[in-house]
């Protein structure tokens, strides 16, 4: 996690570097706002990281003499086919058309949509044909 916290905490100094010089020389409160969120973010991430790290063992990604053998195993479950994230983006553009348009029905038929589709998307590998047995 170290990694990704000097990269976070990289890309945060260059928007508060950004902001300050962008600030001065544009005399543009918006911009200089917007970067300076936007390096609080990212500053928020790699804090965030820094303070995973120190209470983690180190992985092979954060050791200099890790050889790639280090990294095999198992990585976890992943999904070898489901429809619920499809259906997903489609509510959620549902909703994002319906923000759009600040049409109150379409929202929250987008909104109904999305619940419905992440809690297939969650509960997927506990109901029906794909739920294991005990």
């Amino acid at each position: 996690m170290k990694v990704e916290a000097l990269i976070f905490n990289l890309i945060a100094v260059f928007c508060f570097v950004a902001a300050i010089v962008y600030g001065f020389w544009s005399l543009e409160p918006i911009g200089t706002t917007a970067l300076a969120l936007s390096g609080t973010l990212t500053l928020l991430i790699g804090g965030f990281f820094w303070f995973v790290s120190r209470r983690i063992d180190a992985r092979p990604e954060d050791r200099k003499d890790a050889e790639i053998a280090d990294g095999a195993g198992e990585l976890g479950f992943f999904s070898p086919a489901s429809y619920w994230p499809i259906g997903l983006a489609l509510s959620v553009a549902l909703t994002g058309l319906g923000a759009a348009f600040w049409y109150s029905w379409l929202l929250l038929m987008g909104g109904v949509a999305v619940v419905i589709t992440v809690g297939g998307l969650l509960f997927e590998y506990y109901v029906g044909q794909n739920a294991q047995q005990s």
